[in-house]
């Protein structure tokens, strides 16, 4: 068996950012201070010299006492920052309302029915700081956990916010996960105090939320008080001594509330992820070196300046939405989009209807809501004017070429660059991306970002170049998760010890000619035909790109000779219906456009893919239905019938 991953996919379009961007970008402008002319000079500089970069980013924010060292690196352990005082939300809301921007917008929130509400910073600091000094009088204090369970709702960053300011740890869990998920967060977490609402509306329909949570916190001992939000307007019960409603606790509060005076380490959320096998994995994060990471990021990769309108089109319950819609925006001070409900309720033009009604200038999404509008057709976009949009990007999973290309012609009028970016909820930030001053190919997350080192191995360790391979990362960076939660030998087992003192981050990629990362898609996502190792990112990317196709999900389907063979399951756009003759053609375009070693021995056409409340496609219920097994859990899949449709193709 081979020990690199075979690459088979090619793509050569290029596409340069405009004159008009690149020199009016934030980080050409970081550079002139600098003296650095090119992108290739500061990857240089910032590479030689990390701690220069990243103390001159830090010195933009505020501390209560200036850090004395910038970096103690100890493999595989970090400390950033050290000795130095901090609070996010000092640096998220006290410093702006301080100054210049306490009546600016912080954010635009819109609901499924299209109610809408707006905050300044002022609003939202008081908001945060009449919740804060709520959980103070509940006991609550720093170092303890709270465990949140809330939609897209505004409470839900003011919860978060108001956690970090008297130095708790919030434990936030998507609200599209099944009670049981917030069980065992709620338990390993150990939180005294947790928060959830009534219900909350998706695709019209409505979700009782309170009343899943009741069930579950019969098995929660450590649970003293239960904070609900009225948001729907349901009927709840409510436990007495034990269930409150977050209007009546915070009505009297005192709209000014002391923020605690942190260590820069000092824990700021815990995020569980789930693993291949096991128990989730509680990922932990700080206040300080994340702050940092997060705002360089979001200020170099999307360029966000005075006068913009963000809309970072994820989930608050994902480590997307703690940094690009929670913390990261604030610590810039931007305007932020937040939206309830779902992106094609109560039709396929919501999104671009926002677009348009708001000015969004800068807009974030994932490659799957992408594919889902792909397969709707371009008469949902073109309905709009969506010509406030200067930057576009792109999170969550490789994005195929034609996707990319989709995007940036019928969403960006090909004149905005889409900023595709690799990170993980371990890593907090962006680590591999675009910047606005950077060439561009499609599906090409393309460098790391400055100071970060990443490299592909084969299973020996090597670096390899134009092969597939495991995708590391060879320094520390500030916003990187310090450890799993009560679990620090699992964190050194499962990220640090198959190469020593690298970090492994799970996902197969490659390098090209160019020195551009080619993101492939999980490792444990890899296909084994007659001897090669092929991603299933690529077959995917390869069928996604013939005319009439969506979306595409492909797994392996065990074979006696050649180990696996490739089973793929094909949703076609709007118009296009399936056929043996569609099929054939499909197969063929894959034989050509990346060999026939990828060619999908079984094809599948299917109304849609089993996806996540969050879009992601759950290759687990496939792949278990291709072998004859029992699929497991399905309650968090966004789309159950799905299932169904799997069984009736096969």
């Amino acid at each position: 068996m081979s020990k690199e991953l075979d690459s088979l996919l090619k793509e050569e379009r290029i596409f340069k950012p405009s004159s008009e961007i690149v020199e009016n970008s934030n980080i050409k402008k970081w550079m002139a201070k600098y003296g650095i002319q090119s992108y290739e000079e500061l990857l240089e500089k910032a590479g030689k010299n990390p701690e220069w970069f990243w103390d001159e980013l830090a010195q933009e924010l505020g501390w209560f006492k200036e850090y004395t060292d910038i970096l103690k690196w100890d493999p595989p352990h970090a400390e950033w920052f050290l000795n130095g005082k901090f609070n996010i939300t000092h640096n998220a809301l006290d410093r702006h309302v301080n100054g210049s921007k306490k009546d600016k917008i912080a954010y635009i929130w819109e609901g499924e029915d299209g109610e809408i509400k707006k905050l300044t910073y002022h609003e939202l600091q008081k908001e945060v700081n009449k919740f804060a000094n709520a959980l103070k009088e509940l006991g609550v204090k720093k170092g303890d956990t709270v465990s949140i369970y809330l939609p897209m709702i505004l409470e839900l960053p003011i919860a978060m916010l108001a956690c970090a300011k008297i130095g708790a740890v919030h434990s936030v869990v998507f609200s599209g996960f099944w009670a049981k998920a917030f069980q065992e967060r709620i338990n390993d977490a150990k939180s005294k105090v947790a928060i959830t609402t009534d219900g909350f509306t998706r695709r019209g329909k409505l979700l009782p939320l309170k009343e899943n949570v009741d069930e579950i916190l019969k098995n929660t001992p450590s649970i003293k008080n239960l904070i609900v939000v009225k948001h729907s307007g349901i009927d709840v019960e409510m436990q007495e001594g034990r269930d409150l409603w977050w209007h009546k606790i915070t009505k009297n509060m005192s709209e000014e509330c002391k923020t605690e005076v942190l260590d820069s380490e000092d824990p700021l959320f815990i995020l569980y992820t789930s693993g291949t096998t096991g128990k989730p994995k509680g990922v932990m994060h700080v206040h300080g070196g994340y702050a940092v990471g997060v705002y360089a990021t979001l200020k170099f990769v999307f360029d966000l300046k005075e006068d913009d309108i963000w809309w970072c089109a994820a989930d608050i319950g994902w480590v997307t939405g703690h940094s690009y819609i929670v913390y990261a925006p604030l610590l810039l001070g931007a305007t932020s989009i937040i939206y309830e409900g779902t992106p094609d309720y109560p039709d396929p033009g919501r999104l671009w209807r926002m677009v348009e009604n708001y000015g969004v200038t800068v807009f974030y999404t994932a490659p799957t809501t992408i594919r889902m509008f792909m397969k709707f057709g371009e008469k949902w976009p073109k309905q709009h004017d969506l010509s406030s949009l200067r930057l576009l990007g792109s999170v969550g999973e490789p994005i195929n070429p034609e996707a990319w290309i989709w995007y940036y012609k019928h969403i960006g009028g090909e004149k905005c660059p889409i900023m595709d970016t690799w990170w993980q909820t371990e890593t907090g930030m962006h680590l591999i991306t675009p910047l606005p001053i950077s060439d561009l190919k499609p599906g090409s997350a393309v460098r790391p970002f400055p100071t970060v080192k990443a490299d592909i191995f084969d299973d020996e360790g090597k670096s390899v170049k134009e092969k597939g391979g495991h995708l590391v990362i060879k320094s520390p960076w500030p916003s990187m998760f310090r450890t799993l939660y009560r679990d620090p030998q699992r964190y050194i087992d499962a990220y640090w010890s198959t190469f020593e003192n690298i970090y492994l981050s799970g996902d197969v990629g490659r390098i090209d000619e160019d020195g551009y990362f080619w993101i492939q898609g999980r490792s444990d996502d890899v296909l084994k035909v007659a001897g090669h190792r092929i991603s299933t990112a690529e077959v995917e990317s390869a069928l996604v790109s013939y005319k009439g196709v969506a979306e595409a999900a492909v797994v392996g389907k065990p074979d006696e000779i050649k180990g696996e063979e490739i089973a793929a399951f094909v949703v076609l756009k709007e118009g296009n219906t399936p056929s043996e003759d569609f099929k054939n053609k499909l197969k063929y375009h894959v034989r050509t456009e990346i060999g026939p070693i990828a060619t999908p021995k079984y094809l599948n056409f299917v109304e849609d893919l089993p996806k996540t409340r969050s879009g992601k496609i759950m290759r687990r219920v496939i792949k278990a239905k291709v072998k004859g097994e029992d699929v497991g859990d399905i309650t968090t899949l966004a789309n159950p019938e799905a299932v169904d449709g799997l069984d009736r193709a096969l």
